[in-house]
């Protein structure tokens, strides 16, 4: 059967030649990056455990998380939470025979996931899941022993390549605030934080929201002294020239913690800020406007066959090798369109479009196409990716 891959010029302007382009990423802390997090950490070792006891990959999903915030006292030298987060891990999942309950299953890979991403205590955080079996006709897709999974829905995934000199500021930005030099200089700087970037021209600006937290800053001269040295190192260490704005809310005048973005936790969701799966980055770790984006959550989703996670990661692979492999392949835009009940390495349409100085050639279409259809067919390449944490997927 021939696959319809479909290669074109690049049909909008390139991103570096616009003169607004904007992307957002939110930290490991984030609300919205703890439930991707959470759910994404769990769905993992349901499919490991699957895949030890059946060898293959059952239907569940497991991408309708939510984090309700909880409420704290943040002070000075340090306050107190006084209502937990809430985690709620809610989807569809195949029983496990012979094993422990899904149940605990996914809230021991919650907790796990926790305690080596967040650092604030544990007794802060509560995890509830309710996993139900899935239905009948979504469960069948998987039994009827297919040589390829089936896709269990009609949905398209995106990608494209490379990252834009925005993009990788922002992510580079990202790093700095994550790194073990960044956090031993500043223990005050918490897990939570955005960085929203923008571009206009050539000028590259940050906004960036960071919760400090209350036991390291001893008042409110202390938290902006804090807050200008950490605007003055990223300066230092991002390699390109941005002009930074750090919590913007904070009010020049304040005289207590009302008046700063103070936290017990280093997260907002201590009191101020709900999450839920999806909200947050997409599979190329950021939130990006100007591109071709799937709003499909891909945490927590089957790895193997709901192509709301599957086709976003194959489409940012697949662009990945075209524009690396290929010379002319300037800007690479991929686009994968499933049918629900057929085959993962037959999309009803694989959409590429190539940007290049010289056009798109003959032999240009034809090494994109043949690139196409070497990631098709080996999807399962792309299960064990995801499998294996060498992807991003928030």
């Amino acid at each position: 059967m021939t696959r319809h891959i479909i290669v074109t010029p690049l049909s909008h302007r390139p991103i570096e030649e616009r003169e607004v382009e904007m992307c957002e990423r939110k930290g490991i802390g984030h609300p919205d990056t703890i439930a991707d997090g959470v759910c994404e950490s769990a769905s993992r070792e349901l499919s490991l455990a699957y895949l030890r006891t059946y060898g293959t990959v059952l239907h569940h999903n497991l991408d309708k998380g939510l984090l309700v915030a909880g409420q704290s006292l943040p002070r000075f030298g340090g306050g107190q939470v006084v209502d937990p987060i809430k985690v709620i891990i809610c989807g569809r999942a195949t029983h496990l025979d012979g094993n422990p309950d899904v149940a605990n299953l996914v809230t021991e890979a919650a907790w796990r996931y926790l305690g080596q991403h967040v650092r604030c205590d544990p007794e802060h955080f509560t995890i509830t899941p309710e996993i139900k079996e899935g239905s009948a006709n979504l469960k069948e897709v998987f039994a009827r022993g297919a040589p390829v999974a089936l896709a269990n829905d009609t949905s398209f995934g995106c990608g494209y390549a490379p990252y834009s000199g925005l993009e990788e500021a922002v992510l580079a930005a990202s790093r700095l605030l994550t790194s073990p030099d960044f956090r031993e200089q500043f223990p005050a700087a918490g897990d939570d934080f955005k960085i929203m970037g923008h571009r206009l021209n050539r000028d590259i600006h940050f906004t960036i929201a960071l919760a400090f937290v209350d036991r390291y800053v001893e008042g409110v001269e202390h938290y902006f002294a804090l807050k200008r040295a950490m605007v003055e190192y990223l300066g230092d260490h991002l390699g390109v020239p941005v002009a930074v704005k750090m919590n913007s809310l904070d009010d020049p005048a304040a005289r207590d913690e009302t008046g700063v973005y103070l936290t017990v936790t280093g997260l907002s969701a201590e009191m101020g800020d709900d999450g839920q799966v999806g909200r947050g980055n997409r599979v190329n770790g950021l939130i990006t406007p100007g591109r071709d984006t799937s709003l499909e959550a891909a945490a927590g989703k089957n790895p193997t066959s709901h192509v709301g996670k599957l086709y976003n990661v194959l489409a940012m692979l697949m662009a990945r090798d075209i524009h690396e492999r290929l010379d002319g392949a300037d800007e690479v835009s991929v686009k994968l369109l499933s049918a629900i009940g057929e085959r993962t390495d037959r999309p009803q349409v694989a959409a590429i479009e190539v940007g290049s100085k010289h056009g798109l050639t003959d032999e240009l279409r034809k090494n994109a196409t043949a690139i196409a259809e070497e990631w098709l067919e080996n999807t399962h390449r792309v299960t064990s990716l995801i499998l294996e944490e060498k992807v991003a997927l928030y």
